[in-house]
């Protein structure tokens, strides 16, 4: 059974850092590209990042171009997202997601989204 759980979020002043972490299980992580979306309060879900099974293509929504770096450790089943210069605009709840299948896309419907997300809060 496929299992992805996001942790990180918090409360973070603008221009702040956090980096959150979805711990995968039930599945060949390797073979998977993996992504981050959020979705914020009256909002639909927005495209943040993805990275692909081997981490040698990622790619990024313009409003965190810059800002945001994923990444993923395959050893220990996890991506990452370092958030960078953080800014209320950034206020969502963030959510990992499975690719349906092994191939690389970019594409929000292409993944699976299980995870109870986390909530990322910007704010002074």
């Amino acid at each position: 059974q496929v299992q992805l759980v996001e942790s990180g979020g918090g409360l973070v002043q603008p221009g702040g850092s956090l980096r959150l972490s979805c711990a995968a299980s039930g599945f060949t992580f390797k073979s998977y590209p993996m992504s981050w979306v959020r979705q914020a309060p009256g909002k639909g879900f927005e495209w943040v990042s993805g990275i692909s099974g081997h981490g040698g293509y990622t790619n990024y929504g313009s409003s965190v171009q810059g800002r945001f770096t994923i990444s993923r450790d395959n050893a220990n089943s996890t991506v990452y997202l370092q958030m960078n210069s953080l800014k209320p605009d950034d206020t969502a709840v963030y959510y990992c997601g499975k690719g349906r299948g092994q191939y690389w896309s970019a594409i929000l419907r292409d993944y699976d989204y299980r995870g109870q997300g986390t909530q990322v809060t910007v704010s002074s």
